[in-house]
């Protein structure tokens, strides 16, 4: 096997991937399976069949020396995992070495939400009733109404709107339907209302961009940073921080992590449990300013004042 051949069997496995992944994520994987063909070509390996633990572990060692984060070893490793199951049934690789192989732990970072009141003057700010400006706050609206990811926003359809609620294709094309609040409603609304005088003829994207066609990923962020400047907002906004704000905002007032981990689309409760760590941060930190036994002593043993 050549190391072109090691390319082709990558392509193969992208191939079939992208039936059910995201652009986002195909991207991401070939970055990371490039890495290990660049790896084993420098190690004169051109067969697939002698991946195995001992070269895994030297190959993250090499990835950890030139710089990389725990959490993009991780995402190597998730690739390469991917890629090994694939090798299996197709007959290349005995077994899957990748369980063998750790990598280092990952920080764990709590999701920074948006204070309510905060969030809802940035919301309310009066924008001047252009296409565009309606467009970008039925956006806006959408994105902490219902919890979406970019990629979900992104590729919505006029078509997936219902009268209370929008139909969005989650990670591994996995189906599922949120709700939609009134002010988002509303705003989807006017933005509708004016939407054909900016989309190209049979473009059935539900956001467009001035020149008619579906609004990417990137041109989404760069409307919310540009938005967050505009209406005076201090902190950086991007969109899975409007997706944090909508859980912990919801958890905090239903203390249903079930149904929030429905809304966001979650495979595994843990993931949605990371917003119950959030919620009793903000807990102990009410528990401390108002409980009289809990509150921090002066040098002189009196109440603070």
């Amino acid at each position: 096997m050549t190391a072109r051949a090691l390319d082709r069997e990558v392509d193969a496995f992208l191939a079939g991937l992208a039936r059910t992944a995201s652009p986002a994520t195909i991207s991401a994987y070939r970055r990371d399976l490039a890495a290990l063909v660049s790896f084993l070509e420098a190690e004169a390996i051109d067969d697939w069949s002698r991946l195995d633990a001992a070269l895994l572990r030297r190959f993250l060692g090499s990835e950890r020396l030139r710089g990389q984060a725990p959490r993009s070893l991780a995402r190597r490793r998730a690739a390469i995992s991917g890629f090994a199951r694939y090798l299996v049934e197709a007959g290349r690789l005995r077994h899957n070495p990748v369980p063998l192989v750790r990598t280092p732990r990952q920080p764990r970072h709590l999701p920074h939400p948006l204070d309510v009141d905060q969030l809802a003057r940035f919301l309310d700010t009066p924008h001047d009733d252009s296409p565009l400006a309606r467009r970008d706050q039925a956006m806006l609206e959408l994105f902490y109404s219902s919890g979406l990811r970019l990629a979900e926003l992104a590729a919505l359809d006029l078509g997936d709107l219902q009268p209370q609620r929008v139909r969005v294709l989650g990670k591994g094309g996995k189906p599922r339907q949120v709700p939609v609040g009134r002010r988002a409603r509303q705003a989807l609304e006017a933005w509708q209302a004016v939407r054909g005088q900016l989309a190209a003829r049979d473009t059935p994207a539900l956001l467009v961009g001035v020149r008619g066609a579906r609004l990417g990923h990137r041109a989404i962020q760069k409307r919310l940073a540009g938005l967050a400047r505009a209406r005076g907002l201090a902190e950086h906004l991007h969109p899975h921080r409007l997706r944090h704000s909508f859980a912990s905002h919801l958890l905090e007032s239903s203390q249903d992590l079930r149904a929030v981990q429905e809304l966001l689309g979650h495979a595994d409760l843990a993931t949605t449990q990371v917003y119950t760590r959030l919620d009793w941060q903000h807990l102990a930190a009410s528990y401390d300013a108002a409980h009289p036994r809990a509150r921090r002593r002066t040098d002189d043993g009196g109440e603070p004042s």
